[in-house]
């Protein structure tokens, strides 16, 4: 060997380190293993009914499986309005409150709401579907009849059968409404974003802070100019992960909407439907190709989640507090 030939380098790992790696990489493999096979599960219990639809399951609004016609047009929107009006109300929620825990409250009371918050997201669905039925939406309405009357020139927000004239009229044409459900989940799914938002936050760097600080900033000037830029990774992957948990929730949007199977852009009505409930309402009572058809709209739903879950990294990857975890 001549003396100016490269060396060889050899890495000599630790047995707990060569064990970590391997329990890591198992369990990596392990959960899209999980993840592929539910697709293909879900795909091959669906490909009876699909084939029969065939692309007028993208575009049918009933849902009579049994007489073949059937479809997830209505049952898609009705999921996504649910979604949006929950995560326009939770995100403001869950951006206050995450910055007050960080960056306003006193040390001894900021170990409080966390264990508060903490709690709030370990209730069970059930039991933010019972507090709307019973409480939310009695109270609820009033403001909706509101909303109506004030920006009903708005479609999303018209009322179909409401006469704002009339200080007697009904107001059942405002209950079980995709806005009531809405706010359920949003309540339900702010407690997720809180929590994500919260750790990012308090990941923003001191030296950064206390820079802004010295130059004379203000508190919301300091939170303004470094810690929401440095915190916009978790504030998009907290946001998805809770839009993912709204368009799956099914117990607690079941117990308060009235399902309609046409497309209802009017979230302030009577009447919502989504994938998840549709599924818990027609399962019990479906035939074996009705149950090939709800296994189509739970693809339908698991190809969504997987679209917004991925859309939600690429973004948090390219941000600098998603870049550096």
């Amino acid at each position: 060997m001549s003396l100016d030939s490269p060396r060889q380098l050899t890495t000599l790992r630790d047995p707990a380190d060569i064990v970590f790696r391997t329990v890591a990489r198992s369990g990596g493999v392990i959960v899209l293993s999980i993840m592929l096979l539910v697709g293909v599960f879900l795909a091959f219990r669906a490909s009876q009914a699909l084939s029969v639809a065939g692309f007028s399951f993208l575009t049918e609004q009933a849902w009579e499986p049994d007489s073949g016609r059937f479809g997830i047009a209505a049952v898609i929107v009705g999921t996504i309005l649910i979604a949006l009006v929950a995560i326009v109300i939770a995100v403001p929620l869950a951006i206050g409150t995450a910055l007050y825990i960080t960056e306003y409250a006193p040390r001894w009371f900021r170990s409080i709401l966390i264990g508060l918050v903490d709690i709030m997201a370990a209730i069970p669905s059930v039991v933010y579907g019972l507090w709307g039925f019973f409480f939310l939406q009695g109270n609820i309405t009033p403001i909706s009849k509101w909303i109506s009357q004030t920006f009903g020139w708005i479609p999303i927000f018209a009322v179909d059968g409401a006469d704002p004239n009339d200080p007697l009229s009904s107001v059942t044409v405002y209950t079980s409404s995709t806005f009531i459900a809405g706010i359920v989940v949003a309540f339900m799914i702010t407690p997720i974003i809180t929590s994500i938002m919260r750790e990012v936050f308090g990941q923003a760097p001191l030296g950064e802070r206390e820079g802004a600080l010295a130059l004379g900033s203000t508190r919301w000037g300091m939170i303004k100019s470094v810690v929401l830029p440095f915190g916009r990774g978790g504030m998009i992957g907290g946001t998805m992960l809770g839009l993912g948990r709204a368009l799956g929730e099914t117990i607690a949007v079941y117990m308060i909407i009235s399902p309609v199977f046409v497309i209802q852009p009017h979230i302030l009505q009577n009447g919502a439907s989504s994938v998840s409930s549709l599924i818990a309402l027609r399962y019990g009572e479906a035939t074996p190709f009705g149950l090939s058809a709800l296994m189509a709209a739970g693809l339908a739903l698991f190809l969504m989640t997987l679209v917004v879950n991925f859309a939600a990294s690429t973004i948090v990857a390219r941000s600098r507090s998603g870049a550096s975890s």
